[in-house]
């Protein structure tokens, strides 16, 4: 290979992982003015990983050892930031499970999807997307172990627990039908103690040739926040689909206020080749301490799965 050729392949190469580098580690920097790119680039920040095999095995292919050394750059931003959710610890103690899943308005087959869900055994089970032509289906599997429910709308919570104070959480953006109702809250008298759980299921964003639309997910989200912040409850659990991760600076008005469990990607959306998880259980004054997809169903997400210290 020329001198010249190697050399242009060396600032290429330097270029590329001083860029992914920097936008690892400056992703908040990323305005959102513009199609709200630098939500987007959140959505699916631990991708950027990939960049350090794919310029580590060109560098390697062109020799370019100035290259090859400067994946050391974008490599270690990653770990910094990811590593301790890639190298997930063994489980902790738990006190509750709870499974989450948007089951999807156009499933076929709810019965199915509520065994599915009965079969990860948690005590509690949160839908979203919960039409009433569905609900006889999980109520005919799910009432007999989860004899408490609460259904607000599209949004619902079988729990093997006792529930008090069921309440629905308008959320709804300006503009919105009053017929959205798509979240609530009740008191679960779990085992390990008391905790108010939300269930929720904030606006879809949409990506176009005009970047992310989220900004009515993004309204839903902060009056989803204020109402957490309000909340006298000691131990609170919100579980839903947010249609955003928890790096989605949308999102900051509501996972502010909350902590997301320290391991585990668990990639949710979409079900057949997961690569984001919008799918959340979050907790204040209750630990989440670890999440885990689930096998896909018949809709569009995978069921994820909770474990929650409340002790």
């Amino acid at each position: 290979m020329a001198v010249g050729g190697r050399s242009s392949w060396n600032v290429w190469l330097v270029s590329g992982a001083c860029g992914a580098a920097g936008l690892l580690a400056l992703h908040s920097a990323v305005p959102n003015g513009i199609g709200r790119l630098g939500s987007l680039l959140e959505t699916f920040l631990p991708w950027l990983g990939l960049a350090v095999p794919v310029l580590g095995c060109l560098a390697l292919i062109v020799r370019s050892w100035a290259g090859l050394l400067a994946c050391l750059a974008p490599g270690a931003v990653w770990l910094w930031m990811f590593g301790g959710v890639w190298f997930s610890s063994p489980p902790g103690p738990y006190d509750l499970t709870v499974v989450q899943h948007n089951v999807a308005d156009d499933d076929a087959d709810p019965a199915g999807t509520a065994r599915a869900l009965l079969a990860a055994r948690a005590g509690l089970i949160a839908v979203e997307e919960l039409t009433p032509a569905a609900q006889p289906a999980y109520q005919g599997v799910l009432g007999a172990s989860h004899p408490h429910r609460a259904v607000h709308g599209t949004v619902g919570l079988w729990s093997a627990y006792p529930l008090s104070d069921v309440r629905p959480v308008d959320i709804r953006p300006q503009g919105f039908p009053g017929s959205w109702r798509r979240a609530l809250r009740a008191t679960v008298s779990a085992p390990g103690g008391r905790v108010a759980v939300y269930v929720v299921h904030l606006p879809s964003v949409r990506l176009g040739p005009r970047g992310l639309a989220s900004a009515a997910r993004d309204e839903s989200a902060a009056l989803l926040g204020a109402r957490i912040a309000a909340d006298p409850a000691g131990r609170l659990l919100v579980v839903g689909d947010l249609n955003g991760t928890v790096q989605d600076r949308g999102l900051a008005p509501l996972t502010s206020r909350l902590h997301a469990p320290p391991t585990g990607f668990a990639f949710s959306w979409p079900a057949g080749l997961p690569v984001a998880r919008i799918d959340q259980v979050l907790g204040r004054g209750a630990e989440v301490t670890e999440v885990s997809a689930l096998e896909a169903t018949g809709s569009d997400h995978l069921p994820v799965l909770g474990r929650v210290l409340l002790r």
